[in-house]
């Protein structure tokens, strides 16, 4: 396997106007790697996505994918990548089979090789009993892992999957990514992939946290929550009471407002749970604790909640 990057972006900038989408953001992905964009809507994941898949030019910055040149050498970049878009591309008339075929057309692959393309990967994604049906019969995860099939007929080495979970049931949800492990395993492909789901996140070798057009976190799941430094404890006070004053006060300990509430990390919080609540009885309504999720790292690096944000 390679060892230079299978996606390299340095100080790519992008605007609407005046708007500013994505903000002098810089990381990379290692080949083999499935690699998720994790912001809601408004942090600048689909306009990354459009211009990774050639279809936004690229205004300020450097991007290159599998060593080329994104804007320079746009052909090529097509020729080397799969991708998945959120809206479905299907014909739901034809069969499963008609629909990779004729997207194998497509890239100029017939008679044989495309017939042996299109039965492997019926095979390897678990399609080849539903090659003959409608498409409009399959269920949603069904239908997903046949978007994911048109993407690879031209044994693309890099995929890029845009919220490939919209609309599949938790079922369906940890079909597609037990389906994308075994591709990489078998084929070494690497995976991009948006999402605004924390649950899905997880599934990612490494994730890249945007917000409004910032890369705010980059690392591993584990690493990002661990990077919280100990358990968050979220207080409800009680209204007209300066409790983040009244903490800071006793126990040395500065919190976060986000909405009504107040944000502390700690560690052993159920001990500090206990302290706030002998301390200041009266002055609070809820209190609680637990361990960081990656929700609680995107308020550390941001200062709001996930959902937050303006539509992109």
């Amino acid at each position: 396997m390679s060892t230079d990057p299978a996606i390299s972006i340095q100080g790519l900038t992008h605007r609407y106007g005046d708007h500013v989408a994505l903000d002098a953001i810089s990381f990379g992905v290692a080949c083999g790697e499935i690699f998720g964009l994790l912001g809601p809507n408004g942090g600048g994941k689909t306009t990354l996505f459009r211009i990774l898949s050639t279809i936004l030019p690229l205004q300020q910055g450097i991007a290159t994918l599998l060593g080329l040149d994104v804007a320079r050498r746009q052909d090529d970049v097509r020729r080397r990548i799969g991708v998945t878009f959120q809206s479905p591309s299907l014909d739901i008339k034809l069969s499963v089979r008609e629909n990779l075929s004729h997207q194998a057309y497509l890239y100029g692959l017939s008679g044989r090789l495309q017939r042996q393309r299109v039965d492997s990967l019926l095979e390897q994604l678990g399609l080849a009993s539903r090659a003959s049906d409608r498409v409009e019969s399959l269920s949603g995860g069904l239908k997903r892992r046949v978007e994911i099939a048109k993407g690879l007929l031209h044994q693309p080495q890099l995929l890029l999957l845009d919220e490939p979970s919209t609309g599949l049931d938790p079922g369906a949800r940890h079909d597609l990514w037990r389906y994308l492990r075994q591709l990489r395993q078998q084929s070494g492909v690497t995976v991009l992939v948006t999402t605004h789901l924390m649950e899905e996140a997880d599934h990612c070798d490494r994730l890249g946290i945007l917000d409004r057009g910032r890369l705010v976190a980059i690392g591993t799941p584990d690493e990002l929550r661990a990077s919280i430094g100990g358990d968050c404890v979220t207080i409800e006070p009680k209204p007209g009471t300066d409790l983040a004053q009244l903490i800071e006060s006793q126990f040395s300990v500065t919190s976060t407002r986000v909405g009504e509430s107040l944000r502390i990390e700690r560690e052993r919080g159920h001990e500090f749970v206990r302290e706030v609540v002998e301390a200041f009885p009266d002055d609070v309504l809820s209190i609680s604790f637990g361990k960081p999720t990656l929700e609680d790292v995107f308020i550390q690096r941001t200062g709001h909640r996930f959902w937050e944000e303006e539509p992109e």
